[in-house]
């Protein structure tokens, strides 16, 4: 099996959404989410972009991907990449995918002058947690995620909250 990584381009679209929704099921989040074709082309490829994609293939079929995004540390006063996304599709686990495209990131960290790598996974994923750990990631237990969305966002953004 030959594997290869390159960025995605506006014609993967379609994969890399289906590639979102099979995460979206493996993490039982399927009714979470809103991906269209139409909302990734401009969220990717758009005037302002707002994430990269890699894609993996392996013998020519998208086996999996890894979307990112910079993020930046005020603490180091540099730049880091923040993975929010990572998915291998389940026949084309335990070949070293994940691996490869975690080492790309790294190695775009190091091109790009970033501080970190980073990446949060669900707490019952212990294939995930083992996978990473086993990479040298170590988990930031004093750090505990909020988020503000749907009328929550709009009700703080109206100055209401």
């Amino acid at each position: 099996m030959t594997v290869t990584l390159r960025p995605a381009s506006t014609a993967d679209v379609p994969a890399i959404r289906d590639l979102i929704e099979g995460l979206a099921d493996y993490e039982r989040l399927r009714h979470e989410c809103q991906a269209t074709d139409a909302l990734l082309q401009e969220a990717l490829f758009g005037g302002r972009p707002y994430a990269e994609v890699v894609l993996a293939e392996a013998d020519g079929e998208v086996a999996g991907f890894a979307l990112f995004f910079h993020n930046f540390s005020t603490f180091l006063a540099r730049p880091g990449i923040y993975l929010e996304d990572l998915f291998v599709r389940p026949a084309f686990r335990g070949r070293g995918i994940g691996t490869a495209l975690l080492v790309h990131l790294a190695q775009l960290a190091v091109a790009r002058g970033c501080g970190r790598l980073e990446w949060s996974v669900l707490d019952w994923n212990v294939d995930a947690i083992g996978f990473y750990t086993r990479l040298g990631a170590r988990p930031q237990d004093e750090w505990t995620v909020y988020r503000v969305t749907g009328d929550a966002l709009t009700q703080l953004a109206s100055g209401d909250a």
